[in-house]
């Protein structure tokens, strides 16, 4: 990873949807939901097993699993800001768009 993530912080303002999400290292993240917005309880917290990938300085593709079985998959943007979200949970899919600030 050219930019440094480990041990960083970020909030994940998705709309209705807010995550604090920390990148543990480069395969390991923790969240908890500010705001579920239906599709997970306020302040569940979780760590999961990251599947990161550098696409260009700045901007990573990254996936993992939940212990719900719900999956998520973003392209994060550092440089702009910006998060482009698909989640799913109980087979349904949800797209979002949204913002990426440092915590």
């Amino acid at each position: 990873m050219s930019r440094q993530l480990t041990g960083r912080s970020y909030h994940f303002d998705l709309g209705d949807l807010k995550v604090r999400f920390t990148f543990d290292s480069p395969t390991q993240g923790s969240f908890v939901v500010e705001h579920g917005a239906g599709l997970a309880p306020d302040g569940h917290a979780e760590t999961v097993a990251l599947d990161l990938h550098q696409i260009r300085e700045g901007v990573y593709l990254n996936s993992w699993t939940e212990a719900s079985g719900a999956t998520v998959t973003h392209l994060e943007d550092f440089e702009n800001g910006t998060l482009y979200s698909n989640v799913t949970v109980d087979g349904q899919l949800h797209h979002f768009t949204g913002t990426i600030k440092e915590a």
